[in-house]
């Protein structure tokens, strides 16, 4: 007995080594579209891995280990839910695909929030503050993410008002407020104080997420991921569970960095998101636009199409409202099979979430060496004699670059206006979320071609086919 309780502390941190050898090798193989689902396979044994060593090796300081009727019970939990999270990642479209990710931030958050409310008053927790930080965090990731889906979903308008930022930062002193005091005060007298915590910080979380327009959900999502991640390395601290730990931290700082990346190529900062002033769905004025919209025939287009030699086409969030990537990638190959070089133009906000574009059209079974960044594309797009616009509508508004007085300026956008020639897809003239007039629609080589994408998609490729 004595010699085995010497050997299973030995064998759990080895086993939490190799679950984080695991989890980074993981992350490094999920940088690129081709390596993905083997780095997930990686991240996913190390996890369950560290999950069960954990149940099987993990005894307290009096040698006591978890209660074979505990591991009955977590085993079958995470075997139903395993079932249930196949049953829904099976069912789900990709088109919902920043809903379900927004439903698994909110998830772990809770899961945090709910180790943190148990554990606070446990006589062997010495981490207060980790504790109290891991509360608010995971509070704030599960009511912020449960808000993103039910806008992603449709079923929650945004709140546009400016005095909600004034409102978000007092929430916030409000909350720096109760962890201070909470951490000079006794234990047994702070308790009331927690659950006041927990709950002010659920409303917050609410509260900074309703100015944030639909438009501008991957920042926010990217957000929202990075503090669930958080959240369950302070969870991780609270068990000094060095798996936990290291998962968590390795979630937070990749979502910390994405959150930065995009929040620069949207041209807004930071504290803007996290105050709740992010991409609230104010009508912006700019300058007036002026110039004749030039229309184009399916027959024409089909024709220019089919005689062209390089064709960019630029997806937006369109082409996943009107379910038309698989549209989309058929009339790639048969431009492809006839000599015309094919690529696709990936801005990194494009869509609902980072990396939405990506996932759809590798749906569509899209190469994944067609999927170019905007930094990448952009110096190619002058040699481009169409540029295919699908969607997207402010990542690609030549106002980012030359109009000062609109609310996009300094904006990285896609150069679709500097094609030898550009046709955009589109219901009707509608604006974006910046609610700007797009000046693409109005240039001297851009062509609309009106209609739902997918069937505007659909008659071209015919119209192809015939020639």
């Amino acid at each position: 007995m004595t010699i085995r309780l010497f050997f299973d502390p030995v064998i759990l941190d080895f086993s939490y080594l190799l679950a984080a050898i695991f989890f980074v090798y993981g992350l490094k193989k999920m940088s690129k579209p081709e390596t993905s689902r083997r780095g997930n396979i990686f991240a996913g044994t190390g996890m369950l891995l560290a999950m069960f060593m954990t149940l099987f090796f993990y005894h307290d300081t009096d040698g006591k280990k978890i209660p074979a009727e505990n591991i009955a019970l977590i085993i079958l939990v995470i075997t139903v839910a395993a079932i249930v999270g196949a049953l829904i990642a099976r069912r789900v479209k990709m088109t919902a695909m920043p809903q379900l990710v927004s439903f698994f931030n909110a998830t772990g958050g809770l899961a945090s929030a709910l180790v943190a409310l148990s554990e606070y008053t446990n006589p062997e927790n010495s981490s207060r503050l980790v504790t109290l930080l891991g509360l608010v965090i995971g509070s704030i990731a599960f009511s912020g993410s449960m808000i993103a889906y039910g806008k992603l979903e449709g079923k929650i308008r945004d709140l546009s008002a400016s005095v909600m930022k004034y409102i978000n930062m007092l929430m916030l002193l409000i909350i720096i407020s109760f962890i201070v005091a909470m951490i000079f005060l006794p234990v047994p007298s702070a308790v009331l104080f927690l659950y006041l915590l927990f709950i002010i910080s659920l409303i917050y979380g609410i509260l900074f997420v309703m100015p944030i327009g639909g438009a501008d959900m991957p920042v926010i999502i990217s957000l929202l991921n990075s503090l669930t991640g958080i959240a369950a390395a302070m969870a991780g601290f609270i068990y000094s569970n060095y798996a936990m730990i290291l998962g968590g931290i390795l979630v937070g700082a990749a979502g910390t960095i994405l959150t930065i990346l995009m929040c620069r190529a949207m041209n807004r900062s930071l504290l803007n998101v996290i105050i709740g002033a992010f991409g609230a769905g104010h009508v912006h004025e700019a300058g007036k636009t002026e110039g004749i919209v030039k229309e184009i025939n399916l027959s024409d287009a089909a024709i220019m199409l089919n005689y062209s030699q390089k064709i960019v086409i630029i997806p937006g969030y369109g082409l996943a409202v009107a379910n038309a990537q698989h549209v989309c990638s058929e009339l790639d190959k048969i431009l492809t099979d006839r000599g015309v070089e094919v690529k696709y133009a990936i801005h990194p906000v494009a869509g609902r979430m980072p990396g939405h574009m990506n996932v759809l059209l590798a749906e569509a079974d899209v190469p994944y060496e067609k999927l170019v960044e905007m930094d990448d594309i952009n110096p190619a797009m002058h040699n481009t004699d169409i540029a295919i616009v699908v969607g997207a509508n402010d990542v690609v508004n030549p106002a980012a670059i030359d109009d000062p007085s609109s609310p996009i300026y300094g904006m990285p956008i896609i150069n679709a206006h500097e094609a030898k020639n550009t046709i955009v897809l589109k219901r009707g003239m509608g604006k974006g979320y910046a609610a700007i007039e797009n000046n693409l629609f109005y240039h001297d080589k851009t062509r609309m071609l009106f209609g739902d994408a997918k069937e505007s998609l659909q008659k071209l490729l015919a119209e192809i086919k015939n020639l």
